[in-house]
């Protein structure tokens, strides 16, 4: 691992990104960024943003809260019925709204997150949302009924914002001319997009951003975040990308440190993440996938040349043998990144029986459970 790089402020760290990103000077168009909350990562790309403004000129494309507050809702007080996210006309973020059939674009991104619908009205500058429900008629046939202007949850709207920048970025990268609305884009960033999402849309958010990144040269890219199942998936799908690790320095400033191709101390960190998930009881394909990385990363750092040797040896499978197919078999291929589904129930047996014997065998820090136990309890 490399030795940490000292920046005095934000600033000086903005500057860096952009260097590193130069064409001139190397060939990264990704840099993955894993900081914890409260390091300054929103301010960080504010100042990366600001940095490539020249007069009205911009180069950067960012998805942080201050894009979240490009929308704001109209919850129409008075009689309660017409309600509306209203959209700030004067942010360049909407330029393609009125002739690139924004809705058409938008739509199949939230389909894969959301069960409403949405309508933009391009004159008003308003989004009104709706949602299809089953209910009995009088004859009691069950039939569908559109609820129109609904208010969707705190949670829904992040996930339309994040679809509607989605959308944004895909066109940003299209852009072939320099006439088209998103041709000034240079840089996407994106700061933490998945604060309102389950672990399940975790995964399926990094898998699509990571897919929509490698497939074109047109733009480079930031990705900060604090959560340590989506800075994994993007590790694993980024894999030429610059992987570090931001901390704040005790004498002031700000410590950056490549980690390589194994995120710094991310295999220690994921540990909680799947204590949480097996006492929950939420535990889907991708887990696994989870389980074999800190396997295959405690194995290497103990000298053995395969996570199998980490596998608790039990009555009903002495060998290890069950348990290893099991993990073979769940990781086979990368369905389980795209398609998470739940476990079956002996599955979810399985894996908390690997989990537990990892822990018994192998001390790790008991703070990296304390929330999961805490949650159980």
């Amino acid at each position: 691992m490399s030795p940490a790089a000292s920046h005095p402020d934000l600033p000086a760290l903005a500057t860096h990104l952009r260097a590193t990103l130069d064409p001139t000077r190397g060939n990264k168009k990704c840099i993955l960024l894993y900081a914890y909350n409260g390091t300054g990562k929103t301010r960080l790309s504010v100042e990366f943003k600001n940095q490539g403004k020249i007069g009205d000129a911009r180069d950067t494309l960012y998805f942080n809260a201050f894009t979240e507050d490009l929308f704001s809702w109209d919850n129409d007080l008075d009689s309660d019925t017409d309600r509306k996210l209203r959209l700030n006309r004067d942010s360049r973020f909407f330029d393609g709204l009125e002739e690139l059939e924004m809705d058409n674009r938008i739509r199949p991104l939230l389909q894969r997150y959301a069960d409403f619908d949405f309508r933009i009205d391009t004159a008003q500058w308003v989004v009104t949302f709706s949602r299809d429900i089953r209910v009995k008629n009088e004859a009691g046939q069950e039939v569908t009924v559109t609820l129109d202007n609904i208010k969707v949850s705190r949670g829904e709207e992040n996930i339309f914002i994040w679809c509607f920048f989605l959308a944004v970025a895909e066109l940003a990268i299209l852009a072939a001319e320099e006439t088209e609305p998103y041709a000034w884009v240079r840089y996407v960033y994106i700061d933490d997009p998945i604060s309102s999402l389950d672990e399940h849309n975790a995964v399926q958010v990094a898998c699509h951003v990571a897919r929509m990144l490698k497939e074109q040269d047109r733009v480079k890219a930031v990705i900060s975040t604090h959560h340590t199942l989506f800075f994994n998936v993007l590790c694993n799908e980024l894999k030429k990308a610059s992987k570090r690790f931001l901390a704040k320095a005790t004498h002031g400033g700000y410590l950056m440190r490549e980690t390589g191709d194994t995120p710094f101390f991310h295999h220690v960190a994921i540990l909680g993440e799947l204590q949480k998930a097996a006492d929950s009881g939420e535990l889907y394909t991708y887990h696994f996938n989870m389980l074999r990385s800190v396997l295959e990363k405690t194995s290497s750092f103990h000298g053995f040349k395969g996570f199998s040797a980490l596998i608790k040896q039990e009555d009903d499978d002495p060998d290890g043998i069950l348990h290893g197919r099991l993990l073979n078999v769940m990781n086979h291929g990368n369905y389980s990144l795209f398609e998470p589904m739940e476990m079956v129930p002996e599955n979810k047996e399985y894996f908390r029986r690997i989990l537990s014997g990892l822990r018994e065998q192998y001390t790790f820090n008991p703070e990296l459970f304390e929330d999961a136990e805490q949650a159980s309890a």
